[in-house]
């Protein structure tokens, strides 16, 4: 059946996900990148507020974290601060994230498309 329809270019785009390897890497790439839970921020900014109150001026930045939700994503890319786009093959419905690739292109943002949203759920203390 598949093969009698025409699938227009861009939904086939999310049948051709990373490969296993590359996906692999990826997620350990992206594991370093982790958003801080509820109890390291807490602490993160307990000791920048000890720092404070001593008199040191700790010049400590934000950590360097992954962002998600649709729309922090496409303002991330609209203002060209997104180093990689990661898309999940898998939503529903497609409609969501169908424009998501041609933005990247238009704004020369790398995109890359993975297999299932659960993994990367995980990586952001999200569920699927």
């Amino acid at each position: 059946l598949l093969q009698r329809l025409k699938v227009p270019p861009s939904i086939n785009l999310f049948n051709k996900a990373l490969d296993k390897n590359a996906a692999v890497n990826l997620l350990k790439l992206l594991n370093k990148y982790k958003p801080e839970d509820k109890a390291a921020k807490k602490e993160r900014l307990q000791a920048a507020a000890e720092a404070k109150e001593k008199g040191a001026d700790d010049k400590s930045k934000k950590p360097n974290v992954l962002k998600f939700g649709i729309k922090h994503i496409a303002t991330l890319v609209e203002q060209k601060k997104a180093q990689l786009v990661v898309i999940a093959h898998d939503v529903d419905p497609i409609e969501i994230v169908l424009w998501l690739p041609a933005l990247c292109k238009k704004m020369g943002v790398p995109y890359c498309v993975i297999k299932s949203k659960a993994r990367l759920g995980q990586l952001v203390h999200q569920k699927t």
